[in-house]
Formats: C-alpha cells, structure tokens, sequence
C-alpha cells in the first residue's frame, strides 16, 4: 500500500490506481482527509476474477470461520466508533454524533448477520413418490457486486457486505466516490480477518468506469446497488441483458400525516427531526409534511420554533445539530429546489439561507415551505435536501391520498392518537415501511427494508430476509 495513497484491495493485496482523487471534507475545504486510488476497467475486472477463485473457497470455509469472520469485524467497528465515527463526519458532513450511531450501527449488522451463519437451516419432505426423500437448501449466489450511495457509506456497505459474506459470497465492492475513506477504513478492517484472497475486494472510482464494468459484468451472479432512481433504471437495464441478479433500493419522496388528534409535541419532533437529521440527506426523510387544516397553523407555529433552535455548523463541533450538505453540487441542487418552490407559489416560511461558518464549507439553514401543494415539483421530485414542505389537506382520506400520490414508495408515517386511523393507515398506505408516532426516518437492523413502485427493485435487504437475495434454493431429490 502506498504511503501518500489509499489503495484499492484486490485479490489479497493493496493496488495502487490508475490515478487517484483527493479527498476533501465538505465541512471545511481546507481539511484534506486524504488521497484515494481509482480503479480502472482492466483492475475491476481483475477483482472481478479474483472474486470467482475467493467465492469457490469461502463458501467451503465452516460455519463458525465465517461466524468468528463477522463477529470480528463488528466488534472492532464498535470498538473504535468514536474514532470512525469522526472520520465519517469530516468526509460526509453529518454531525459527530450521527457518524459514530452510523459506525455502531454497522458493527450491528455484522453481529446480526454472524449469528445469522449459525441459523442457515434446511428443510426435508415426502415426495409424492414412494421411497424419495426430498431436501431443500440454500447454497451462496456466488460473486456479489455492490454499489453504495454517499450519504450513509459505512451503514450501507455493512448491511450489504455482511449478509453477503455470512452465506458464502465473494464481493466486489465499489464505494460512492464522494467518499472513500469510510469504504477504505471499513475495507482495511476486513482485510485482517484471513479471508481467501479474492473474496473481499474494494474498488474505488468513478461510475463510468467501475460502475460500468460491474453493471454489465458477465461473471457476476448479482448486484445490489443503492443510489438515485435514474441510475437504479440503468442499473437494471444492464443486469437484466445478462440475467444477473439485481436488487435496487432508490430514490423517494416521503411523507409525514399529522392528524388533528395528534399529540402535537410529539408531531413536531417526529417532523423535524425526520426531514432534518443527517441535513435531510437519507432516502427516509420526511420531505413532505401532509396536516390537516384543523392543526395546521399551530403545527407549523411550534415547527418554526423548534426549527430556531437547531445548530447548523462544522459537524465536530459540540452541540450542533445540522453538519455540511455534501457537496458544491448538492448545494446548487438545493439552491435550485428553493426557488423553483418559490416560482411555484410556495411559501418560504422560514430558513434555506446559506450560512457562512468559521471554515469554508457547505452550509445551510434548513427550510421550511407552506401553501404548497402535492403537484409542485418540490414535492415531487428528491430533493435530498434540509427540506420540508407542508401540504395542507382537510381530513384523513384527503391526507392518505395525498401521501400515496406519488410514483415512490418507501417510508410513509402519520402521528394520531386514533387508533382507527392508524390501523387503516398501516394497511393503506403504499409504502414498504409505516411509522406510527415516529419519524419517518430510522429502522432496524434485524428486520426488512424496502419500499415500493419507483423506490425499491428486487428482493429486501436487512433481517431474515436478506438470504432472499444473496442465496439461491437448491432442491434434491434422494432414493435411499
């Protein structure tokens, strides 16, 4: 491995690029956190068939390898979640807090999935023919590509790459380029566990050139990808050619009910901190907040307030709430959004001003709009940003309607203290996750994640339900 450069991992071994990016934390760009390699065509293809060799011995390694193989990884993660934790804030932008749960959380998941190893049971039955004896089980899909977002890059990874290595799988693993440190460190991690060279490989570079490779690959078996719904379709296009096994999680546009009846505290907490935590950059944010137009007024009088008190600033910096968006470019997008919503005839009611902080970076108030409605661009496009636009609605059927309005489907949530409509809610509403009384944003490790329509592709990550995806059934058939 190069001193002054990260490398890429491949086969077993630290591989210098075919060039190399810097990398540059959006919360002050005079932090320099480091310079990463970039993979090209022919070194993606090469971890790509090294993949192949790694996949054919992991998948005889023994139960409890693999099980001391994740159990490992998570607990150094855990371990040293204050000082990844940092690393992630600095190269995201989120605060201090958010990228150590980030990094706690990722040690979960590979808990989760190491005891998962020692759960992989078959069944047995009858056949209809005398004398046969049948027996299912699942075996490892075989070479894995994955493709992770930006703004969760170590949580993202970790509940890909778990379940991945915990039922035999080799990877191929291709970061967000925004974001390779967090990749890297997680990378060097596994990279002392003893794994068979090839069946770990890290890939770091831009997407027309190692996206490019995997999406089209031959070689591989499946692809998981998380990222916008633009890329997911080409994603899907270039798998399906090749009958590779895909899954997409993507982009939404969620949306939080509050109810006259709501427990209006609660409302305002479950609102703001859903639409804002993380800067509003997370696929389950609630950007859309539908209220009734019985507690409408004071619902957004008490948002306002609690909006005052949040602290934008540089995320290491005790007692702030709100860290850097992303990037220039997710600046201008934002910048973009805001006044578009305002042409449309959105009420700009209270933030979205760029503020200017001791270190140069990429910060912004987040905004509140009112008297908009769910046809404006602003609440029907991903915004990925810190905002969050109120849509008044007179009743409950108005309300669901409204939030199912949309071609996404993820998260949806509604605050009410009937519960009537909250159990009419959680059967209605066309989203793959329903909170009640909570922030649209914030799952489990141990249970689904998916949504619907434009939102989701494939089978659903996390829990139990993961083997879905990274196994395939075989089925034999036995005459004694």
């Amino acid at each position: 491995m190069s001193d002054s450069i990260f490398s890429n991992y491949i086969n077993g071994q630290w591989v210098d690029g075919a060039s190399s990016i810097i990398n540059i934390s959006p919360a002050d760009t005079s932090d320099i956190i480091g310079h990463y390699a970039q993979a090209d065509k022919a070194q993606t293809e090469a971890a790509i068939d090294a993949a192949i060799q790694g996949q054919l011995a992991w998948q005889e390694s023994g139960l409890e390898q693999r099980y001391s193989v994740l159990m490992a990884i998570g607990d150094e993660l855990i371990a040293r979640k204050d000082e990844l934790g940092k690393l992630l804030a600095r190269e995201e932008g989120k605060t201090l807090a958010e990228g150590v749960g980030e990094t706690y959380r990722s040690g979960q998941f590979f808990h989760y999935y190491a005891a998962e190893v020692l759960r992989q049971m078959g069944e047995t039955a009858d056949s209809v023919r005398p004398g046969v004896e049948i027996e299912t089980r699942r075996e490892p899909v075989g070479v894995v590509g994955i493709i992770t977002p930006w703004n969760f890059p170590t949580a993202t990874g970790a509940w890909k790459i778990a379940p991945a290595l915990a039922f035999g799988n080799s990877i191929v693993f291709k970061p967000a380029n925004q974001v390779p440190a967090s990749a890297w460190a997680l990378t060097e991690i596994i990279s002392r566990q003893g794994l068979p060279a090839g069946t770990f490989n890290l890939v770091m570079g831009p997407g027309a050139q190692v996206g490019d490779v995997l999406i089209h690959s031959t070689k591989i078996n499946a692809l998981t990808f998380t990222g916008s719904l633009e890329t997911g379709r080409k994603v899907a296009a270039a798998t399906a050619v090749n009958l590779v096994k895909c899954q997409l999680e993507m982009g939404s546009k969620n949306a939080l009910i509050v109810l006259d009846d709501a427990d209006l505290d609660n409302a305002v907490e479950c609102a703001v901190g859903g639409a804002y935590g993380g800067t509003g950059q997370k696929c389950t944010a609630s950007s859309r907040l539908i209220v009734t137009a019985g507690i409408h007024d004071l619902f957004v009088e008490k948002v306002i307030a609690r909006m005052k008190k949040l602290v934008v600033g540089h995320p290491l910096k005790e007692g702030v709430h709100i860290g850097a968006v992303a990037d220039a470019r997710q600046m201008e997008q934002n910048l973009n959004y805001l006044a578009i919503a305002k042409e449309e005839g959105g009420k700009l009611v209270y933030g979205g001003d760029v503020l200017t902080e001791e270190t140069d970076g990429y910060y912004m108030r987040p905004a509140l709009f009112t008297e908009t409605t769910n046809d404006m661009t602003i609440n029907r496009d991903e915004a990925f940003a810190p905002i969050a636009c109120v849509i008044k609605v007179q009743d409950y059927e108005e309300a669901l309607a409204t939030l199912n309005d949309t071609n996404f489907g993820l998260t949806g949530g509604i605050c009410t203290t009937s519960l009537k409509y909250a159990t009419d809610f959680k059967r209605r509403a066309k989203t793959g996750c329903v909170m009640i009384n909570l922030p649209t944003a914030g799952t489990d490790y141990h249970v689904p994640f998916g949504g619907r329509k434009d939102s989701s592709f494939g089978s659903r990550e996390q829990g139990t339900y993961a083997k879905e995806f990274y196994t395939i059934v075989k089925t034999t058939y036995i005459r004694a």
